[in-house]
């Protein structure tokens, strides 16, 4: 698939006035600073499209995108900036898990992981609150082009070693760069091969 339009639709606080769940839509998040931003933007090839910052903790709103007039791009606010107040990283978290449990188009979240980093504790937290609600969720390894192949299939190696320790089973995994291009035709093709189900179960 090839993204051809990206128009803004909508930001809010509120699922409840999100646009009409009429058609599939694909969500991503993950902690401050993880490169959401770019990784959606190089989705969209539209460097613009996502507001991209040095300083973590730029998405604050859920922002709707309409994608070849066929599905939603949802870019949700991120999760463990630190330099947040308690009670705004609070409005946040209500904010985010009243969409993912009541959004009812909500195909799949793609749950981004740096690939620099160890497993952290509270992606390893957010996931399993994932898979306790029942929420479709993949992983996605952003920043691969700061890596050499070796550390990078290292890193997340270790990363798969890690939640294999609570799961049974890993979710689909997507190694990425949004820099170098790297597996965005693949993140692509899987929403490709999700949207004819939403037609099936609506």
């Amino acid at each position: 698939m090839k993204i051809k339009t990206a128009q803004f639709v909508i930001s809010n606080t509120d699922y409840k006035i999100c646009p009409t769940p009429k058609m599939p839509e694909y969500a991503f998040i993950g902690r401050s600073n993880v490169g959401k931003s770019s990784l959606i933007n190089a989705l969209a090839n539209n460097k613009n499209l996502a507001k991209t910052s040095t300083k973590p903790g730029k998405t604050q709103l859920i922002n709707h995108f309409l994608i070849n007039k066929k599905w939603y791009l949802v870019d949700l606010p991120g999760y463990g900036f630190a330099k947040t107040s308690k009670e705004k990283r609070a409005r946040f978290h209500d904010m985010i898990s009243e969409y993912l449990l009541n959004r009812s188009n909500l195909m799949c979240l793609f749950v981004l992981i740096d690939s620099r980093h160890n497993a952290q504790a509270i992606d390893q937290e957010f996931i399993q609150w994932l898979s306790e609600n029942e929420i479709p969720f993949v992983l996605v390894f952003t920043k691969g082009d700061k890596l050499g192949k070796t550390v990078l299939a290292k890193n997340v190696e270790e990363y798969k070693s890690e939640m294999l320790k609570q799961w049974a089973e890993l979710p689909r995994i997507f190694i990425t760069s949004a820099e170098k291009k790297r597996g965005l035709d693949d993140i692509l093709t899987y929403i490709e091969s999700l949207n004819p189900i939403f037609r099936e179960i609506t």
